[in-house]
């Protein structure tokens, strides 16, 4: 699997955001204050972001809140709201607080939940992943899209959304700072975000429209629909007896969020040897850190107040991650130039939904 992008794809997708301006020459002051001046513009807007994001999800509880961020982030970027000194702290953002909330993902995934689905459900879940993943990607090279912009939005949309993308984004080995990895890691978590919203208003009437009881509808739409949030959303509007089945689904696609980062660095581990360049780490640091949240809540029984802190932190790193994503994206240049991109995540979404609804109805009780 090459990881370098082709020059014709960046070129393909070079113009989906907007590139990042020199940073100015560091404030005065200590070298230990210097970081921290430079990230607080961007740390203060991500800040009153989630806060925002926050309140848009209490007024209007159908909108997930990681949704609203990454919507005001790309609002506020396009309207000129942003000055150029917040770009380095929403970067930071964009990146380590994403992974810091991919750790936290790890509470809420226990092995006790997953068997109860019972081997059927499971196999068709990793079945359904496979398929979409691979599927994907192949989708993305013909439309001429990069190799690493198709792994992205593959993962994405087949795994966990963002949070997949931040997975293997890291797995790749990325440098900070790369202006054309943050475009394409942008386009991929909008691509996602974009799709699960959407989802939210199909799926439900769809589920009632195809007959599907309850835990069925649960099922496919754990299934199909990629942030955790945007499957909690979608399942409540699909009604209660819908949420657990749902939530438990989703969690098995969450739980290959590992073997598919350790696949991807273990192929980017041999392409740098190759290439003669330095290696990536075979896992990352926060998914070795999800992994060990995740065995912590199968091995002891972690307190509820526990698991509610660690998600509320969660959602909030989250947030505050996809801000700093939206911020990236320019509207202009993603409708002019960025339609194959667009119709990639389409198509994903439309294949997940499809193999998933195939899988439920073949394992249905």
């Amino acid at each position: 699997m090459p990881i370098s992008t082709p020059h014709r794809s960046i070129r393909s997708v070079a113009h989906l955001t907007e590139g990042v301006a020199p940073s100015s020459a560091p404030p005065p002051g200590p070298a230990r204050f210097r970081r921290g001046r430079t990230l607080a513009p961007g740390m203060i807007a991500a800040a009153l972001a989630v806060a925002a994001s926050y309140a848009a999800h209490r007024v209007a509880g159908t909108v997930p809140m990681l949704t609203a961020a990454l919507i005001i982030g790309v609002l506020a970027a396009n309207l000129g709201l942003l000055p150029a000194a917040a770009r380095p702290g929403l970067r930071f953002a964009a990146t380590k607080f994403m992974r810091a909330g991919v750790v936290l993902l790890g509470l809420q995934v226990s092995f006790g939940d997953i068997l109860a689905l019972g081997a059927r459900t499971i196999v068709m879940v990793v079945t359904v992943l496979a398929v979409t993943f691979a599927g994907t990607r192949w989708l993305g090279r013909r439309l001429g899209l990069s190799e690493r912009l198709s792994l992205l939005v593959a993962a994405g949309f087949s795994i966990c959304g963002a949070s997949a993308v931040a997975a293997v984004d890291g797995a790749l080995g990325t440098r900070p700072g790369d202006p054309d990895a943050e475009r394409e890691t942008a386009t991929a978590v909008g691509l996602v975000t974009l799709c699960g919203s959407l989802a939210i208003v199909v799926m439900p009437p769809v589920a009632r429209l195809l007959g599907l009881p309850a835990y069925d509808a649960g099922r496919w739409i754990g299934a199909s629909v990629h942030d955790v949030g945007q499957v909690v959303a979608t399942a409540t509007l699909a009604g209660s007896a819908a949420l657990v089945p749902a939530v438990a689904v989703k969690l098995v696609r969450v739980v290959m969020l590992a073997p598919i980062a350790a696949g991807v660095a273990l192929r980017t581990r041999r392409v740098s040897l190759a290439a003669g360049h330095r290696r990536p780490a075979l896992l990352p640091a926060f998914v070795l850190g999800f992994l060990g949240l995740m065995a912590l809540r199968s091995a002891v029984s972690v307190p509820p107040g526990a698991l509610a802190a660690a998600s509320t932190a969660r959602d909030v790193l989250f947030a505050a991650a996809l801000f700093g994503l939206g911020s990236a994206v320019r509207l202009r240049e993603l409708m002019r130039t960025g339609r194959r991109a667009l119709l990639l995540g389409l198509t994903s979404w439309a294949l997940i939904a499809g193999i998933s609804y195939a899988g439920v109805l073949l394992t249905s009780r």
